[in-house]
């Protein structure tokens, strides 16, 4: 079906995204996102949203110390937790991929009525893209290396 108008968050967001609080240890929301093999988690702290976490995030802190001070576990809000770009399910792609490339950003979170509906990530963008050339230019014999 040829694409028409600028799809939404909605149609191209993955949906009801796992997600972690602050005070979860690392080691659990690092074998969330390998059990899952996601690389970017919402973090809520007592319910409410206050960014995203990723893969790379988790690793690198583990790296540097197994321990925080006092022999404590490691907890997610120990970890960067980057800042959380949220956009409404009826955002526009354009709008929406135009605010990660600004910011620098490789994912936002997705809301409906405020609350965690979703997470678009820069793969999701990736994957959106690939899907949206191959129907605009389907391959031909010519494409085919030899």
């Amino acid at each position: 079906m040829p694409l028409t108008k600028v799809p939404r968050m909605t149609s191209v967001m993955t949906a009801f995204p796992y997600s972690v609080e602050l005070e979860t240890p690392l080691d659990d929301a690092r074998r969330l996102m390998a059990d899952h093999e996601i690389h970017h988690l919402p973090v809520k702290a007592e319910g409410k949203l206050v960014g995203v976490v990723s893969d790379l995030d988790l690793e690198l802190r583990l790296n540097q110390e197994g321990e925080a001070s006092g022999g404590r576990p490691l907890r997610v809000k120990d970890a960067r937790v980057q800042q959380a770009h949220v956009f409404d399910l009826h955002a526009r792609l354009d709008e929406v991929t135009e605010h990660m490339a600004d910011t620098r950003s490789d994912a936002v979170i997705v809301t409906r009525e405020g609350r965690l509906a979703g997470i678009f990530t820069a793969t999701d963008a990736c994957r959106w893209l690939a899907e949206f050339l191959g129907e605009r230019f389907p391959p031909d014999d010519k494409d085919q290396i030899a």
